[in-house]
């Protein structure tokens, strides 16, 4: 009976999902009915209780203020600066101003945390000057598809904040373990872009002008304020002199300064971004507290032991169960958004997967890397809608331009299960 309860209540789950219906209202509504029938206990003070719980964390307090900073950082001429800074650097490389796309998004990944503000950064400044300057528009969006999903894997990472919080493991040691696969996937993306210019020359334009040293370094200038922020909020974490929430807020704290010193920084700008981040976080905060209720309530009904009781009768080794929750995610990915794949399935898959002796700062990174594959997975791909609306082409499009994208961070996720020592390193040197 609780086998057949549970299945009902997962169609339930999708049923509603699939209606429209606000992802945490969702989240509520099952896990209201599963309270109300599989539980003598009083709803009411457990939906209270189980929300004030997942809402009232110090750590989740970093949360907000990085969206507030990202949000801050969306209004600057930040992004207009990083091209400027790196162009001139870029014209003798295979590929030449295409790598803006990756190594723009993987420097604004170090201060927004946020893959779509990533996107929409990045692609409303490159797209139009690589239009302008004849660079194919199909690669063009691709290769900012992929690498605007870096926003989630290159510290501060928002996913890493409700991942350490659902699975409570240190964010700055989760933090820290993304640097170097945050690297390593930029260095692949641009990889693609150098092999694909080599194999289509003629599809690059004409390199421009040739720079001395003097000016590529005077134009390098403009790097100095990204730089600068990106060393006050990471250095901050990995010195030890603050936590990841007081790191958030030292990176307000430096984007409000940067926004003051270019002349970008009004009422109009500090109350607009303000509000989009109450905003943001408020969808976030109702999917944590529907998730969270929902996660008391499957635990009634059985769903997390009768899961995991279904995984170890399969007797599953380490790396096939590694590619049944890669396929697992990347079903998921087809229909909810990163936060909620995060907060629906880790309390359900971690005794799973402690049991098969996986370390939970890898388990983090390698959860990162299947969400930041469905930012780019239809129909619901963040980064996707992101630069449909960039664009004007329709999605199919888009998702057809990111689909070398999508397999170079599908052979990332499964590498990473044979590089675990190497995600480590770092964090286990803190």
């Amino acid at each position: 009976m609780d086998v057949l309860f549970a299945i009902a209540l997962v169609v339930l789950l999708f049923v509603a999902l699939a209606s429209g219906l606000w992802v945490g209202m969702a989240l509520l509504a099952v896990a209201l009915v599963a309270m109300e029938f599989a539980t003598s206990r009083p709803v009411g003070d457990s939906m209270v209780l189980t929300i004030w719980g997942s809402t009232s964390s110090w750590t989740l307090t970093a949360l907000p203020l990085f969206l507030w900073m990202g949000e801050i950082l969306f209004r600057t001429k930040l992004s207009e600066d990083m091209f400027k800074g790196l162009a001139p650097w870029l014209e003798r490389l295979p590929g030449r101003l295409l790598h803006v796309n990756v190594i723009g998004s993987t420097i604004f990944a170090a201060v927004s945390g946020s893959s779509a503000a990533t996107c929409a950064t990045i692609g409303r400044i490159a797209l139009p000057e690589l239009r302008q300057r004849g660079y194919p528009e199909k690669i063009a969006v691709g290769t900012l598809a992929g690498a605007a999903t870096l926003g989630l894997l290159i510290p501060p990472s928002i996913i890493m904040i409700v991942y350490g919080v659902a699975a409570d493991v240190s964010i700055a040691k989760l933090f820290i373990a993304g640097i170097v696969p945050g690297i390593v996937l930029a260095a692949m993306f641009m990889g693609y872009i150098i092999v694909w210019s080599l194999l289509n020359p003629s599809q690059i334009p004409a390199a421009g002008e040739t720079m001395s040293l003097a000016a590529k370094l005077h134009a390098s200038r403009h790097l100095i304020p990204v730089v600068l922020l990106i060393g006050a909020v990471l250095g901050s974490i990995y010195s030890g002199l603050a936590t990841a929430t007081e790191a958030a807020a030292i990176g307000v704290l430096g984007a409000l300064v940067l926004a003051a010193v270019e002349g970008s920084l009004n009422w109009k700008t500090f109350v607009g971004g303000l509000g989009a981040a109450c905003r943001v976080y408020c969808m976030v905060g109702l999917i944590l507290a529907g998730a969270a209720f929902l996660t008391l309530a499957m635990g009634f009904v059985g769903l997390p032991r009768h899961l995991a009781e279904f995984i170890t009768a399969l007797n599953l080794s380490p790396f096939a169960l590694v590619l049944a929750l890669t396929v697992f995610y990347l079903i998921l990915g087809c229909f909810l958004d990163g936060i909620s794949m995060v907060v629906l399935t880790i309390g359900v898959l971690l005794p799973t997967v402690q049991a098969a002796g996986f370390d939970l700062i890898w388990f983090g990174i390698f959860t990162v890397l299947l969400v930041e594959l469905a930012q780019i997975t239809p129909p619901v791909g963040l980064n996707l809608f992101v630069l449909q609306g960039l664009t004007r082409h329709d999605l199919t499009y888009v998702a057809r331009a990111a689909i070398p994208m999508f397999f170079l961070m599908l052979l990332a996720a499964l590498l990473s299960y044979y590089f675990q020592d190497v995600i480590l390193w770092l964090p286990n040197r803190m």
